[in-house]
Protein backbone atom coordinates (compact mmCIF):
# COMPACT_ATOMS: atom_id res chain seq x y z
CA UNK A 1 0.00 0.00 0.00
CA UNK A 2 1.21 3.56 -1.16
CA UNK A 3 -0.23 6.51 0.10
CA UNK A 4 0.66 10.06 -0.77
CA UNK A 5 0.64 12.60 2.03
CA UNK A 6 0.72 16.33 1.52
CA UNK A 7 0.83 18.13 5.10
CA UNK A 8 -0.68 20.96 3.98
CA UNK A 9 -0.27 24.92 5.54
CA UNK A 10 3.83 24.94 6.69
CA UNK A 11 2.99 27.70 9.82
CA UNK A 12 0.58 25.42 10.75
CA UNK A 13 0.84 21.73 12.62
CA UNK A 14 1.11 19.78 9.42
CA UNK A 15 4.86 19.42 9.70
CA UNK A 16 4.43 18.41 12.74
CA UNK A 17 2.36 15.68 11.91
CA UNK A 18 4.73 14.70 9.42
CA UNK A 19 7.02 14.13 11.95
CA UNK A 20 4.99 12.43 14.34
CA UNK A 21 4.11 10.11 12.33
CA UNK A 22 6.86 8.86 11.35
CA UNK A 23 8.04 8.14 14.95
CA UNK A 24 6.57 4.73 14.30
CA UNK A 25 7.66 1.87 12.32
CA UNK A 26 4.85 1.58 9.73
CA UNK A 27 3.42 -1.38 7.48
CA UNK A 28 2.68 0.48 4.19
CA UNK A 29 4.36 2.79 2.72
CA UNK A 30 3.95 6.78 3.66
CA UNK A 31 5.60 9.04 1.07
CA UNK A 32 5.27 13.27 2.03
CA UNK A 33 4.86 15.76 -0.94
CA UNK A 34 7.07 18.54 1.00
CA UNK A 35 9.97 20.38 1.82
CA UNK A 36 12.89 18.18 3.45
CA UNK A 37 14.30 21.31 4.96
CA UNK A 38 11.19 22.77 6.86
CA UNK A 39 10.38 19.02 8.18
CA UNK A 40 14.03 18.75 9.27
CA UNK A 41 13.59 22.18 11.03
CA UNK A 42 9.99 21.43 12.64
CA UNK A 43 11.63 18.10 13.80
CA UNK A 44 14.58 19.90 15.54
CA UNK A 45 11.71 22.23 16.86
CA UNK A 46 10.25 19.00 18.35
CA UNK A 47 13.32 17.53 19.66
CA UNK A 48 12.38 14.49 17.54
CA UNK A 49 14.63 12.78 15.26
CA UNK A 50 13.86 12.48 11.75
CA UNK A 51 15.80 10.62 8.60
CA UNK A 52 14.62 11.79 5.37
CA UNK A 53 14.45 9.73 2.20
CA UNK A 54 14.36 11.90 -1.15
CA UNK A 55 13.83 8.62 -2.93
CA UNK A 56 10.04 8.18 -3.38
CA UNK A 57 10.89 4.77 -5.03
CA UNK A 58 12.51 3.64 -2.14
CA UNK A 59 10.32 3.93 0.66
CA UNK A 60 11.39 3.74 4.97
CA UNK A 61 8.47 2.23 7.15
CA UNK A 62 11.26 2.19 10.17
CA UNK A 63 10.36 4.58 12.96
CA UNK A 64 12.75 7.84 12.70
CA UNK A 65 12.28 8.14 9.07
CA UNK A 66 10.15 9.31 5.94
CA UNK A 67 10.17 9.47 2.31
CA UNK A 68 9.66 13.01 1.00
CA UNK A 69 9.13 13.58 -2.58
CA UNK A 70 10.95 17.08 -2.26
CA UNK A 71 8.83 20.80 -2.96
CA UNK A 72 10.79 23.45 -2.13
CA UNK A 73 9.30 26.50 -0.40
CA UNK A 74 9.97 29.76 -2.14
CA UNK A 75 9.55 31.31 1.56
CA UNK A 76 11.06 31.31 5.28
CA UNK A 77 8.50 29.72 7.36
CA UNK A 78 7.49 30.69 11.13
CA UNK A 79 5.73 28.17 12.94
CA UNK A 80 2.03 29.53 13.40
CA UNK A 81 3.12 32.75 11.68
CA UNK A 82 0.95 32.65 7.93
CA UNK A 83 2.75 33.90 4.75
CA UNK A 84 1.51 34.65 1.49
CA UNK A 85 4.61 33.80 -0.04
CA UNK A 86 4.03 30.14 0.66
CA UNK A 87 0.75 30.01 -0.60
CA UNK A 88 1.87 28.58 -4.23
CA UNK A 89 3.73 25.73 -2.73
CA UNK A 90 1.19 24.70 -0.84
CA UNK A 91 -0.94 24.22 -3.94
CA UNK A 92 2.24 23.05 -5.84
CA UNK A 93 2.39 20.12 -3.25
CA UNK A 94 -1.23 19.14 -3.71
CA UNK A 95 -0.98 19.20 -7.51
CA UNK A 96 2.06 17.42 -7.89
CA UNK A 97 0.51 14.03 -5.49
CA UNK A 98 -2.90 14.51 -7.36
CA UNK A 99 -0.92 14.30 -10.44
CA UNK A 100 0.71 11.33 -8.74
CA UNK A 101 -2.36 9.48 -7.81
CA UNK A 102 -3.65 10.03 -11.37
CA UNK A 103 -1.14 8.30 -12.85
CA UNK A 104 -1.34 4.83 -10.30
CA UNK A 105 1.55 5.72 -8.67
CA UNK A 106 -0.29 5.31 -5.20
CA UNK A 107 -3.15 3.88 -4.04
CA UNK A 108 -4.92 7.24 -2.35
CA UNK A 109 -3.91 10.52 -1.47
CA UNK A 110 -3.93 11.85 2.63
CA UNK A 111 -3.84 15.48 3.34
CA UNK A 112 -3.41 17.40 5.92
CA UNK A 113 -4.62 21.38 6.81
CA UNK A 114 -4.60 24.04 4.55
CA UNK A 115 -5.68 27.92 5.16
CA UNK A 116 -8.01 29.08 2.48
CA UNK A 117 -7.74 32.59 3.94
CA UNK A 118 -3.56 32.71 2.86
CA UNK A 119 -4.04 31.41 -0.41
CA UNK A 120 -7.63 33.21 -1.31
CA UNK A 121 -4.78 36.43 -0.04
CA UNK A 122 -2.09 35.30 -2.00
CA UNK A 123 -4.26 34.93 -5.14
CA UNK A 124 -5.26 38.17 -4.94
CA UNK A 125 -1.73 39.78 -4.33
CA UNK A 126 -0.77 37.58 -7.93
CA UNK A 127 1.31 35.50 -5.89
CA UNK A 128 -0.27 32.33 -7.05
CA UNK A 129 0.88 30.90 -10.92
CA UNK A 130 -2.80 31.10 -12.49
CA UNK A 131 -1.84 28.71 -15.50
CA UNK A 132 0.64 25.68 -13.99
CA UNK A 133 1.18 22.38 -14.09
CA UNK A 134 1.63 19.77 -16.96
CA UNK A 135 -2.43 19.51 -17.31
CA UNK A 136 -2.53 23.21 -18.13
CA UNK A 137 -5.06 23.60 -14.65
CA UNK A 138 -5.69 26.98 -13.60
CA UNK A 139 -5.86 27.49 -10.26
CA UNK A 140 -9.06 28.83 -8.56
CA UNK A 141 -9.64 32.09 -7.32
CA UNK A 142 -10.75 33.07 -4.79
CA UNK A 143 -9.80 29.41 -3.73
CA UNK A 144 -12.89 27.88 -1.68
CA UNK A 145 -11.23 24.34 -0.36
CA UNK A 146 -9.28 21.30 -0.69
CA UNK A 147 -12.23 19.45 -1.99
CA UNK A 148 -12.95 22.41 -4.87
CA UNK A 149 -9.25 22.05 -5.90
CA UNK A 150 -8.77 18.70 -6.07
CA UNK A 151 -12.23 18.49 -8.25
CA UNK A 152 -10.60 20.77 -10.64
CA UNK A 153 -7.03 19.17 -10.86
CA UNK A 154 -8.96 15.81 -11.57
CA UNK A 155 -11.55 17.60 -14.05
CA UNK A 156 -14.38 15.70 -12.19
CA UNK A 157 -17.83 16.21 -12.51
CA UNK A 158 -19.06 15.90 -9.29
CA UNK A 159 -17.62 14.95 -5.62
CA UNK A 160 -18.86 14.68 -2.53
CA UNK A 161 -17.57 15.79 1.10
CA UNK A 162 -18.09 12.97 3.83
CA UNK A 163 -17.18 12.95 7.27
CA UNK A 164 -16.75 9.67 8.71
CA UNK A 165 -16.02 8.61 12.53
CA UNK A 166 -14.97 5.26 11.16
CA UNK A 167 -14.78 3.43 14.65
CA UNK A 168 -18.10 3.09 16.44
CA UNK A 169 -18.87 5.35 19.00
CA UNK A 170 -20.61 3.91 22.35
CA UNK A 171 -23.30 6.02 22.22
CA UNK A 172 -23.98 5.27 18.23
CA UNK A 173 -25.01 1.89 16.80
CA UNK A 174 -23.14 2.14 13.33
CA UNK A 175 -20.76 4.81 12.11
CA UNK A 176 -21.98 8.10 11.55
CA UNK A 177 -21.36 9.22 8.18
CA UNK A 178 -21.84 12.65 6.95
CA UNK A 179 -21.93 13.79 3.56
CA UNK A 180 -22.97 17.46 2.32
CA UNK A 181 -24.83 19.22 -1.16
CA UNK A 182 -22.90 22.58 -0.70
CA UNK A 183 -20.05 22.69 1.05
CA UNK A 184 -17.49 26.09 1.64
CA UNK A 185 -20.08 28.68 0.22
CA UNK A 186 -21.31 31.64 2.31
CA UNK A 187 -25.22 30.78 3.73
CA UNK A 188 -26.72 33.46 1.68
CA UNK A 189 -25.94 31.69 -1.80
CA UNK A 190 -26.92 28.00 -0.06
CA UNK A 191 -30.68 27.72 -1.36
CA UNK A 192 -29.72 28.85 -5.27
CA UNK A 193 -26.69 26.50 -5.25
CA UNK A 194 -28.93 23.28 -4.07
CA UNK A 195 -30.62 22.97 -7.56
CA UNK A 196 -32.59 19.30 -8.81
CA UNK A 197 -29.01 18.56 -11.10
CA UNK A 198 -26.48 19.11 -8.36
CA UNK A 199 -28.86 17.45 -6.07
CA UNK A 200 -29.57 14.31 -8.16
CA UNK A 201 -25.72 14.24 -8.67
CA UNK A 202 -24.37 14.38 -5.25
CA UNK A 203 -27.01 11.84 -4.09
CA UNK A 204 -25.88 9.56 -7.20
CA UNK A 205 -22.20 9.66 -6.58
CA UNK A 206 -22.67 9.68 -2.27
CA UNK A 207 -24.52 6.12 -3.30
CA UNK A 208 -21.89 4.96 -5.34
CA UNK A 209 -18.93 5.78 -3.21
CA UNK A 210 -20.71 4.25 -0.12
CA UNK A 211 -20.75 0.98 -2.27
CA UNK A 212 -16.95 1.14 -3.57
CA UNK A 213 -15.30 2.53 -0.35
CA UNK A 214 -17.67 1.61 2.29
CA UNK A 215 -18.45 -1.85 1.48
CA UNK A 216 -22.14 -1.40 2.03
CA UNK A 217 -24.08 -3.44 -1.01
CA UNK A 218 -27.15 -1.29 -0.47
CA UNK A 219 -26.63 2.00 1.16
CA UNK A 220 -29.70 3.71 2.97
CA UNK A 221 -29.56 7.57 3.03
CA UNK A 222 -31.09 10.10 5.12
CA UNK A 223 -31.77 13.36 3.09
CA UNK A 224 -32.18 16.52 5.37
CA UNK A 225 -34.30 19.37 4.63
CA UNK A 226 -32.72 22.77 4.18
CA UNK A 227 -35.17 24.92 5.67
CA UNK A 228 -36.51 25.02 9.54
CA UNK A 229 -39.45 21.84 9.65
CA UNK A 230 -38.45 21.16 6.77
CA UNK A 231 -39.83 23.60 5.56
CA UNK A 232 -43.32 23.33 7.43
CA UNK A 233 -45.10 22.18 4.36
CA UNK A 234 -44.19 25.72 2.21
CA UNK A 235 -44.32 28.05 5.24
CA UNK A 236 -41.13 28.02 5.85
CA UNK A 237 -39.62 27.66 2.21
CA UNK A 238 -39.98 25.96 -0.89
CA UNK A 239 -37.06 24.21 -1.32
CA UNK A 240 -38.30 20.59 -0.21
CA UNK A 241 -41.41 21.01 -2.89
CA UNK A 242 -39.55 22.21 -5.30
CA UNK A 243 -36.22 20.13 -5.76
CA UNK A 244 -35.35 18.05 -2.92
CA UNK A 245 -38.96 15.90 -2.28
CA UNK A 246 -39.14 15.54 -6.58
CA UNK A 247 -35.33 14.45 -7.03
CA UNK A 248 -35.90 12.11 -3.63
CA UNK A 249 -38.85 10.35 -5.45
CA UNK A 250 -37.13 10.15 -8.95
CA UNK A 251 -33.93 8.90 -7.64
CA UNK A 252 -35.90 6.24 -5.45
CA UNK A 253 -37.81 4.92 -8.45
CA UNK A 254 -34.08 3.84 -9.73
CA UNK A 255 -33.39 2.07 -6.66
CA UNK A 256 -31.68 4.41 -4.35
CA UNK A 257 -32.76 4.09 -0.48
CA UNK A 258 -33.80 7.42 0.80
CA UNK A 259 -35.34 9.05 3.32
CA UNK A 260 -36.70 12.63 3.14
CA UNK A 261 -36.87 15.54 3.45
CA UNK A 262 -36.18 15.12 7.66
CA UNK A 263 -36.11 18.19 9.97
CA UNK A 264 -32.38 18.63 10.31
CA UNK A 265 -33.38 18.98 14.26
CA UNK A 266 -34.49 15.58 14.61
CA UNK A 267 -32.58 13.95 11.88
CA UNK A 268 -29.05 13.72 14.29
CA UNK A 269 -31.26 11.64 17.34
CA UNK A 270 -30.05 8.57 17.46
CA UNK A 271 -33.86 6.57 16.85
CA UNK A 272 -33.27 8.18 13.43
CA UNK A 273 -29.58 7.45 12.84
CA UNK A 274 -30.14 3.93 13.43
CA UNK A 275 -32.00 3.81 10.31
CA UNK A 276 -29.85 4.66 7.36
CA UNK A 277 -25.98 4.23 6.98
CA UNK A 278 -25.30 8.19 6.24
CA UNK A 279 -26.78 11.28 6.56
CA UNK A 280 -26.94 14.16 3.43
CA UNK A 281 -27.13 17.24 4.75
CA UNK A 282 -27.64 20.86 2.65
CA UNK A 283 -24.87 22.95 3.41
CA UNK A 284 -21.63 23.13 5.60
CA UNK A 285 -22.85 24.09 8.80
CA UNK A 286 -25.91 22.07 9.29
CA UNK A 287 -24.21 18.78 9.82
CA UNK A 288 -20.84 19.21 10.41
CA UNK A 289 -20.83 20.57 14.06
CA UNK A 290 -22.99 16.77 15.27
CA UNK A 291 -20.28 15.21 13.83
CA UNK A 292 -17.60 17.12 15.30
CA UNK A 293 -19.60 16.98 18.63
CA UNK A 294 -19.58 13.64 18.84
CA UNK A 295 -16.00 12.41 17.42
CA UNK A 296 -13.62 15.65 17.33
CA UNK A 297 -10.30 14.04 16.21
CA UNK A 298 -11.46 10.56 15.43
CA UNK A 299 -12.98 12.07 12.12
CA UNK A 300 -12.31 11.09 8.74
CA UNK A 301 -12.65 13.62 5.57
CA UNK A 302 -13.46 11.52 2.16
CA UNK A 303 -13.79 13.06 -1.13
CA UNK A 304 -15.97 10.81 -3.22
CA UNK A 305 -16.18 10.90 -7.37
CA UNK A 306 -12.29 11.05 -7.64
CA UNK A 307 -10.56 8.62 -9.42
CA UNK A 308 -8.79 7.79 -6.22
CA UNK A 309 -9.73 7.82 -2.78
CA UNK A 310 -8.66 10.90 -0.67
CA UNK A 311 -8.85 11.41 3.23
CA UNK A 312 -8.14 14.12 5.37
CA UNK A 313 -7.86 15.37 8.92
CA UNK A 314 -11.04 16.46 10.04
CA UNK A 315 -9.57 19.75 11.88
CA UNK A 316 -7.37 22.97 10.60
CA UNK A 317 -4.14 24.36 11.01
CA UNK A 318 -3.65 24.94 14.61
CA UNK A 319 -1.51 27.93 14.27
CA UNK A 320 -1.31 28.02 17.62
CA UNK A 321 0.41 24.35 18.35
CA UNK A 322 2.92 24.45 15.62
CA UNK A 323 6.28 23.57 16.68
CA UNK A 324 4.82 23.04 20.54
CA UNK A 325 4.92 19.09 20.09
CA UNK A 326 1.56 19.61 21.46
CA UNK A 327 -0.42 18.33 17.91
CA UNK A 328 -3.35 15.49 18.09
CA UNK A 329 -2.39 12.57 15.76
CA UNK A 330 -5.50 11.05 16.26
CA UNK A 331 -7.47 12.35 13.23
CA UNK A 332 -4.02 11.80 10.88
CA UNK A 333 -3.97 8.14 12.01
CA UNK A 334 -7.51 7.34 11.30
CA UNK A 335 -7.75 9.26 7.80
CA UNK A 336 -4.56 7.15 7.15
CA UNK A 337 -6.35 3.68 8.36
CA UNK A 338 -9.66 4.84 6.22
CA UNK A 339 -7.25 4.55 3.46
CA UNK A 340 -5.47 1.78 3.45
CA UNK A 341 -9.10 0.00 3.92
CA UNK A 342 -9.66 0.82 0.35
Amino acid sequence: MRLAFTPGEPAGIGPDLAVQIAQSERDYDLIAFADPELLQQRAQQLGLPLKINVNSQHSLREAGALTVHPIPLQAAIQPGVLNPNSAAYVLETIRTATDACLDQQYHALVTGPIHKGVINQAGKAGLICRNCGPRGVVTQIPFSGHTEYLQQLCETDEVVMMLVIPEQDTSQQKPLRVALVTTHLPLNEVAAAITTEKLTKIITTLHQGLITHCGLSHPSLLVAGLNPHAGEGGHLGTEEIEVITPVINQLRQQGIDLQGPIPADTLFTPPILSQGDAVLAMYHDQGLPVLKHSGFGRAVNITLGLPFLRTSVDHGTALDLAGTGRANLSSLQQAIAVAQQV
